[in-house]
């Protein structure tokens, strides 16, 4: 009888004798809302409610039953059911109930919607990545989102794709729908950031107006991401150590230990070891952010991900700006190998950006790119480009290889040939050998 009142009301339902048949339905998908009776043939109701919040966590269940017994109301909410309610009942007390669990659900999908297409968006195989050094770190990031690890540090040059690599952590864990909070540590002075970062009581400074919650009482849940926490002052350092390692924090001007459950995902271009040497960094905050750090290597060390990147690129800004580039040309992918990218990925998104928008279609060419990419490499970037010396397919010449890293030492200390035999990790003696025999020999120190 329930089941033809419900269709009337152009609902359309399954019906199960039991609890076995019901588990089987609900399996089979398309499922909403599921009207579940205390006691079946085959099962007790709660036992099976909390199966079906096992297996199913999105559909809404309403406990019936004829036996008013508070204790098994309360268990029920407990279990999370959407609602309880006593046989028997007018079909409208029942359609009222049915109402509003499916307007609860419509509401919960509307919310789920923007992050199943944050999850699709930063999904690990949105990454572009050809090369083994960039699907080891992807592999690592997989694994880091899926664990349960409280902190995660993120290494690399500006540009490199940190941010993204956050992003595909939060939505690919199980914090994913809960806040993705992102914060510059650079970007606020100190009294500012600190009340960003934990709130403030009413009255806590001058214009606090009224409390304020801080990101890390929003995130509870989620995941904090903060940017550039190399250049944390240091007295918001001994802050967020103590929540690191209490799980708790006190408002500005507060007296209250809040305690939450975030993920802190922080990243920096800096070198943290060398800001512990120089004493502008935390030894022990460093030690607890790098339990899980992970490396981006720059672009110019993984060329071979160059022309995937610049495909994707591609077909981003053609759908975006309405063109029709099918590629780059050789001759013009070349280039862009063997440019430095002092800006990385970053900077390879804008130069395809501009290109993209100024061609008339066809594949990019030489033409299309701008200036940078085809000058020569500065010095100092040149000195990047030649950290890591790469091996072609047809060789290289040892010599010159040595004559260009002696010309670029002495170029960078002036012609100091002391301090140039230090930055080569040789003796003065054994620089003056290799200058004379490479023809570099002159008058310096």
């Amino acid at each position: 009888m329930l089941a033809q009142h419900l269709e009337q009301h152009g609902c359309h339902v399954e019906a199960a004798a039991d609890a076995a048949e019901g588990l089987e339905r609900l399996a089979a998908g398309g499922t909403d809302l599921v009207l579940l009776d205390y006691r079946l043939p085959d099962a007790d109701g709660l036992e099976l409610l909390e199966q079906i919040r096992d297996q199913r966590p999105d559909v809404l269940t309403i406990m019936m039953t004829g036996f008013m017994d508070v204790a098994v109301a309360i268990e029920a909410m407990r279990l999370k059911a959407f609602d309880y309610i006593s046989k028997p009942f007018a079909p409208e007390e029942m359609m009222a109930v049915v109402d509003k669990a499916l307007e609860a659900r419509r509401l919960r999908s509307d919310v789920r919607r923007p992050q199943t297409t944050q999850r699709q968006q930063f999904g690990f195989d949105r990454i572009v990545a050809r090369s083994s050094q960039m699907l080891q770190i992807i592999h690592l990031l997989q694994h880091l989102a899926e664990s349960e690890t409280q902190t995660i540090l993120l290494q690399g040059e500006s540009g490199t794709g940190k941010d993204l690599a956050a992003k595909a952590i939060h939505f690919n864990s199980t914090r994913a729908e809960r806040s993705f909070m992102n914060i510059t540590c650079t970007a606020l002075p100190e009294s500012l950031l600190e009340s960003e970062l934990f709130g403030h009581e009413k009255g806590a400074f001058t214009d606090a107006y009224q409390r304020k919650q801080g990101l890390f009482e929003l995130a509870d849940g989620g995941t904090i991401y903060l940017d550039e926490i190399g250049d944390m002052p240091p007295a918001l350092q001994a802050k967020l150590l103590r929540f690191i390692e209490e799980k708790v924090f006190r408002r500005v001007g507060g007296t209250e230990d809040i305690r939450v459950d975030v993920r802190i995902i922080a990243a920096t271009h800096r070198d943290l070891r060398a800001l512990v040497e120089q004493g502008r960094f935390r030894q022990d905050l460093f030690y607890r952010l790098n339990i899980f750090p992970v490396t981006l290597p720059p672009l110019r060390d993984r060329t071979e991900d160059i022309p995937p990147l610049a495909e994707h690129f591609i077909r981003q800004y053609n759908r975006e700006f309405h063109k029709n580039v099918t590629g780059v040309e050789p001759a013009a992918m070349a280039v862009m190998q063997a440019y430095h990218w002092p800006g990385n990925v970053r900077e390879l998104r804008n130069l395809i950006e501009r290109a993209t928008l100024l061609a008339r279609g066809g594949r990019l060419t030489l033409g299309d790119l701008p200036m940078e990419p085809k000058r020569p490499a500065t010095p100092a970037a040149s000195d990047e480009a030649s950290s890591t010396v790469r091996l072609g397919p047809e060789g290289l010449d040892i010599n010159e290889v040595e004559r260009t890293l002696i010309r670029q030492a002495l170029e960078k200390t002036g012609g100091n040939k002391t301090r140039a035999a230090e930055l080569l990790h040789m003796t003065r003696d054994q620089l003056r050998y290799r200058m004379q025999k490479h023809g570099l020999e002159s008058s310096g120190k």
